[in-house]
């Protein structure tokens, strides 16, 4: 027994009337016939009464009805619950970010947009650093993460840097040259530096200490913090002084001077992580998603934040 068996019998139960109903399928009426005829010798009984006066269900024509409308409307519920997964509109995706990653308004912007778009896919969110965060993705429990680049690389894991921005200094408020407008790196040559560990955000690590090196010294390394986020607090301490992504400087901290640095300064990358093997549909709509927006961003190559 086939769904077209029971197609053609809802036809012919509905109308009551083979020519009607074969009109209706679009088939022929001797080849209705045959059908239902074959249908019933399948069934065992009888499912039609036909006579001069038309065409009637049997009993059991009543009784085989009522479950073929479950089956015909379980296999529509069946099709459209797989078209809805295969057009992304459904499912779940598990989105994860650092926290220098989440204040970049890019990101909450993003994952706004997502949700509007495809109300049916569960969305959850997690916070970890980036090192955790590409881990996760490597063994599939976070589909997509925001990160800042470069990043550790593991087998599988794509990492596509989708939107750069300069850095700037970040110095107490009392420190002597917290009345500029803009300072040369080299002017900090002389402070303690508050760094963001290398082992969690390679990235801005190696962007802080390469700047440093490239103006002519090395950074004295004072205290590392467990979150970028913290470095604004442990500068506005007096701890020290640091280098952080521009967009950081949403933070309004008391005690702190986020001072934009002379010549070119450093860049920090925000990026996207995601298994490149076989990935959800809905996974593969926030990917397509978020690289339209990033094209899009006023924060494009740093543009809203130099």
């Amino acid at each position: 027994m086939e769904l077209r068996h029971l197609r053609y019998f809802m036809a012919v139960a509905t109308e009551l009337h083979f020519t009607r109903a074969a009109e209706r399928l679009g088939i022929g009426q001797p080849p209705l016939s045959q059908q239902i005829q074959q249908l019933e010798q399948e069934v065992g009984a009888q499912l039609f009464v036909r006579d001069r006066r038309g065409v009637a269900l049997t009993e059991a024509g009543r009784a085989f009805m009522a479950e073929a409308r479950q089956v015909l409307d379980g296999a529509e519920r069946a099709k459209e619950a797989a078209r809805r997964i295969a057009c992304g509109e459904v499912g779940t995706l598990s989105m994860g970010f650092t926290v220098s990653a989440s204040i970049h308004p890019f990101v909450p912007r993003l994952i706004r947009t997502y949700r509007s778009r495809y109300p049916g896919v569960g969305v959850s969110l997690q916070e970890h650093s980036t090192l955790e965060l590409i881990e996760r993705v490597y063994n599939g429990s976070v589909d997509l993460a925001f990160v800042r680049a470069p990043a550790q690389q593991m087998p599988g894991v794509q990492i596509e840097t989708l939107l750069t921005e300069p850095m700037l200094a970040v110095i107490p408020a009392t420190h002597p040259l917290a009345a500029r407008k803009s300072i040369d790196l080299r002017e900090l040559a002389g402070d303690m530096f508050i760094f963001y560990p290398r082992k969690v955000g390679v990235g801005i690590y190696n962007a802080v200490v390469q700047a440093c090196e490239m103006a002519g010294f090395r950074p004295s390394e004072g205290i590392e913090v467990p979150q970028l986020t913290s470095v604004v607090t442990f500068v506005a301490a007096g701890m020290g002084v640091s280098i952080i992504p521009a967009t950081m400087s949403q933070l309004q901290a008391e005690g702190v001077r986020y001072l934009p640095l002379r010549g070119q300064p450093p860049i920090a990358n925000l990026a996207i992580a995601y298994r490149g093997k076989a990935p959800s549909m809905a996974l593969s709509y926030a990917i397509d998603l978020t690289r339209q927006s990033a094209r899009e961003s006023p924060y494009r190559d740093g543009a809203a934040t130099s």
